[in-house]
């Protein structure tokens, strides 16, 4: 296991034309994490699923320490649902980032440190992690893919193993399912 994670953190520093085993860094300005919410219930037509996302606020890959880590601001999760009104986005914005949901004044970072990697095939990974949230620690599986020197890969999580209730509404009618799928598209800095 140990040598797949100095594998993953080789293939990804040479593909960007690193020549030495320092860190290497990734490009926040062209990096994004994109978190999926679907709604379930019986009434759930009635509610939406939610795009929200942010910038990578910074990471690295470190070859001889066999590290890979990546940070987001909580504060910086943005929904994008273009199919409900800007006072529902807002109304949905606040929720997530309040005490009900991630409780970002009181948990403002989401963190993803490496444990281990294994080859998934050419170009892909399954790198074995644990992700702090909302103040909870969880291990968790990424499936990533590599193609022209970008980084894309999810996860998929429950909320429950982080503390965090899903939302509901109309005594459950409507609500937010368990279960949410966390994409990323990653760029390493040249």
């Amino acid at each position: 296991m140990r040598q797949a994670v100095i594998w993953t953190a080789v293939v990804l520093l040479a593909c960007e034309g690193a020549t030495s085993a320092q860190p290497g860094a990734i490009d926040t300005h062209n990096s994004v994490l994109t978190v999926r919410v679907y709604r379930g219930g019986a009434f759930s037509a009635f509610g939406h699923d939610h795009e929200i996302a942010a910038p990578i606020a910074r990471g690295s890959v470190d070859v001889k320490e066999h590290r890979v880590e990546v940070r987001v601001d909580a504060k910086a999760l943005r929904v994008r649902d273009a199919d409900v009104s800007e006072k529902d986005r807002a109304e949905i914005q606040k929720t997530m980032l309040g005490p009900q949901v991630l409780d970002a004044e009181q948990f403002p970072e989401i963190v993803f440190r490496s444990t281990s990697a294994e080859a998934a095939g050419p170009g892909a990974w399954k790198i074995h992690g644990n992700l702090t949230l909302h103040g909870a620690s969880q291990p968790v599986d990424v499936d990533v893919l590599e193609k022209a020197g970008r980084y894309t890969g999810r996860a998929v999580l429950r909320q429950t193993g982080f503390g965090i209730k899903p939302v509901k509404v109309g005594g459950g009618a409507v609500r937010v399912k368990d279960e949410v799928r966390i994409e990323f598209d990653i760029s390493m800095e040249r």
